[in-house]
């Protein structure tokens, strides 16, 4: 099993960087309306759950999927 899969950007697959990409932008607008506003929605911290949930399924997908046969053209 390759576990840089995890972590490395060019093995990462589509769930695993949409995931990433929504727990950085969750964080800054966390950062954000932490500092700037100083209160945040009801319920914001959900969205790290759903975020890292997402991940965790990209992360099956990509470590147990099958890889694609390759295209006969």
């Amino acid at each position: 099993m390759d576990f840089s899969k995890l972590y490395r950007p060019s093995a990462l697959n589509s769930f695993q960087f949409i995931a990433l990409t929504g727990l950085l932008m969750s964080a800054g607008a966390h950062l954000i309306l932490h500092f700037f506003v100083g209160h945040q929605p009801a319920g914001f911290n959900w969205l790290y759950v759903c975020w890292s949930g997402f991940y965790i399924v990209g992360t099956l997908i990509n470590l147990f999927g099958k890889p694609d046969e390759p295209h006969h053209h």
